[in-house]
């Protein structure tokens, strides 16, 4: 189910806390209509100044969150889906940003391209059609 705010959420790893929120972002056409919509994950370690910021945006076989599927929901047009409101999902792209380099006590924002770690979650996460 979705938050109905942005309020920050807790989720402890290893004894460390990190504070995680999940945001939407677009371009309003006007009349209704929006394009670019891509949906944000940030992730910090708590009291930290920096994050990491993992977004999915839209494309060719990438769904995300455009007025018709619901917030959190991003997948691939074969049927495999993740919910990012899932704090299992989001300790997934945690651990995967974590094997990748970032530093969580980096004072700086780093963005990640969120689809470099789609099939690694959704696999971890038995979101894979069949799996």
């Amino acid at each position: 189910m979705a938050r109905k705010d942005n309020t920050p959420r807790r989720l402890v790893v290893d004894g460390e806390t990190f504070m995680w929120s999940l945001g939407h972002t677009h371009r309003a056409l006007g009349n209704g209509r929006y394009e670019g919509c891509s949906e944000t994950l940030d992730i910090r370690l708590f009291k930290a100044r920096g994050r990491l910021r993992i977004v999915f945006r839209n494309g060719p076989n990438r769904l995300v969150p455009d007025g018709y599927m619901p917030s959190g929901a991003v997948g691939i047009t074969d049927g495999a889906f993740l919910n990012l409101h899932e704090p299992g999902t989001v300790r997934a792209m945690l651990d995967e940003a974590l094997s990748k380099g970032w530093q969580p006590d980096d004072p700086l924002t780093e963005e990640m391209d969120g689809w470099t770690f789609f099939d690694a979650v959704a696999t971890r996460r038995g979101a894979v059609p069949g799996g």
